[in-house]
Parts: structure tokens; sequence; C-alpha cells
């Protein structure tokens, strides 16, 4: 369901963390030239986000993770609490499992590699407004193949619906949504619909924090002996 925006103008207020002074100005530029969306303010650091949020609102925030002092993680949760509404992606290097987790668990709708493009980040931004959950596709499938591999040990109201399992698989082939919609039969918007579920069900309903300490576990070199 597509999130009804507070600007008077009808276009997407997008507010920017991000303490690459080079890096902000290219966002920034591409923010302000892009259709649709009204660029609101760039901050270099969490903490002038937090205190100037009020006074600059947006609908959706870009957040690099590496920031100096308050982490973006830390600073999409503590946002979240404020603003509810408020609609987060993260943009960043990283690209570990314990990041995308611990992201998603402080509120993040989407994550993205700093090396997408133009039109790619554009166009998360506009999903995001519409109730997709937009990711770089070899994060998506880390996170599709680490809700997969512990499935089994989930009880029966943590499984997925048969048509989001069949999402889900494409996804973890590396199917794009649009290529997704083409092989069911079904709308573009649907998928994303369905792809948010799948996204809810993995880090609220399987509480994301137990989900984050147990890929850790996994991943860790003693599990590994």
């Amino acid at each position: 369901m597509e999130r009804k925006l507070k600007s008077a103008s009808g276009r997407i207020r997008v507010g920017l963390v991000e303490d690459d002074a080079p890096l902000r100005t290219i966002f920034s530029d591409w923010l302000k030239h892009a259709e649709g969306i009204e660029f609101v303010k760039a901050y270099p650091d969490a903490e002038s986000a937090i205190k100037q949020v009020d006074e600059c609102p947006c609908d959706v925030m870009l957040v690099d993770i590496n920031l100096p002092g308050m982490n973006g993680i830390e600073c999409v949760g503590r946002l979240k609490g404020e603003k509810p509404t408020m609609q987060f992606i993260m943009v960043t290097v990283y690209e570990d499992t314990d990041k995308i987790f611990d992201a998603l668990a402080s509120g993040a709708s989407g994550y993205l590699l700093k090396q997408t493009t133009r039109a790619n980040l554009l166009a998360a931004i506009r999903d995001v407004v519409e109730g997709g959950s937009p990711m770089t596709s070899n994060i998506a499938r880390k996170v599709v193949q680490s809700f997969q591999s512990r499935r089994s040990s989930e009880s029966s109201e943590a499984l997925l619906s048969p048509r989001e399992q069949e999402i889900l698989n494409l996804l973890s082939k590396g199917y794009l949504y649009k290529e997704i919609a083409i092989k069911l039969g079904i709308a573009e918007p649907t998928v994303n619909s369905f792809i948010r579920r799948i996204y809810e069900k993995l880090h609220v309903h399987s509480r994301t924090q137990a989900v984050a300490m147990y890929l850790k576990q996994k991943t860790s070199p003693e599990s590994n002996r």
C-alpha cells in the first residue's frame, strides 16, 4: 500500500546522512535533480540528523553505516522510534550478514551498496514509499539464504506461504522483482508486497536480533570446527 506523503507538493521528501563529503555531494546532486523528489538536507553525522529532523521532516532517509560518533544503525533505531512512519534505506559498503540484520532490526526497510547507480537509488526511494523493501540483489540473496538455512528449525507459524516460498526461491536465484512478476504472472507491486512480508516475517516475527546472534554463531570459527 502506498504511503501518504506529507509534502504539500506531493513529492517524496528525502534526507541523507553521509560523512564522506565527496559522496555526500554526489548523492545530494542526484536527489536535487530527481523528478518527484524533494531533497531536504544532507547531514555529516547521525547526531545532526537526530537533532534537526523535526526542523527538516522527510519521508525517506538514506543512511550510511560507518559514521563518526553514533553509527548509522543506531541512528536509524533512534529516528525510527521518534518517527515511525519515516522509511530508512541503508547505503553502505558493508555486505556482511551481521550488519544487514542489525540494520533491519533497527528499522531499516532497504539496504543498498554504495556502488549502486543513480537510477537504482531513485528507484529504491520510490519503491520503499510504495511499501517495498529495496535491496541490492546480492544483499537480498544473503537474507534469503540465511532464512532458508534455518527454516527447518522454525515453528510452523513462522513458515512462509507457498507463494512467499516460490518468490523466495526465485529471489535466491538472483531474479529481479520485474522478472519474478513476469515469471509468476503477477504485478510488480504485488511482488514488492510479498517481499516486504517475507522481510517482516524475518525480522519481526522471527526477532532479528535472535537471527543475527544465530548467524554470528553459525559463521564463527568455533562453529566451523
